[in-house]
This record gives C-alpha cells, sequence and structure tokens, in this order.
C-alpha cells in the first residue's frame, strides 16, 4: 500500500498526532453564557464548560434530567379483528 508522508496527507483525514507543536485560539463558554477568548494546546474552535447540577434549582435539574434520559416509549396495544365484519370485505377476496 502506497502511503504519502507529506502536507496534503491532513487534507485526506484528520492529523494523527498526539502532541500539537503550537497553541491554537479556542472560544471558551462558561456556564452563564459569557465567552473568553485564550489559546488552547489543541486545534478546536469552541470549549464549553460542564455546568453544575448541584447549583441549579430542583425543578430545572429535574427538567434537564428528563431531556438526558428520556423514558422508554410503551408498548402499543395490538389490534384485534373482533369488532369487524368481515362480510364487507368479501368482495376484496379472490375466488
Amino acid at each position: 500500500a502506497c502511503v504519502r508522508r507529506n502536507s496534503n496527507r491532513a487534507a485526506i483525514s484528520h492529523l494523527h498526532r498526539q502532541l500539537y507543536g503550537r497553541l491554537y485560539p479556542v472560544l471558551l463558554v462558561n456556564t452563564d453564557g459569557s465567552t473568553i477568548r485564550l489559546r488552547y494546546r489543541e486545534p478546536k474552535r469552541i470549549l464549553m464548560l460542564p455546568l453544575d447540577s448541584s447549583t441549579l434549582p430542583e425543578a430545572e435539574r429535574k427538567a434537564r434530567l428528563r431531556r438526558h434520559f428520556p423514558s422508554k416509549p410503551k408498548a402499543k396495544e395490538e389490534e384485534t379483528f373482533e369488532g369487524i365484519d368481515l362480510d364487507t370485505y368479501k368482495k376484496f377476496w379472490k375466488k
């Protein structure tokens, strides 16, 4: 297999590096919505700090948990053919 070891290699897929040699400008978003521009070791556009759920009111924390972990869908009841008159559909059957 032919492996390219030049500058076009990064254009095909992501960079295959463990450490980056420089710092990159990144936008840091705090939990209150304020933003800060800083220099980060990986090339990213936005970093978001996680929200501390212990500081939220009880109602909002439960609402966030419900959105994050939705309930399982309820099983639907199967249709029964007890109330259907089959003589009305006789014309559609093949003889």
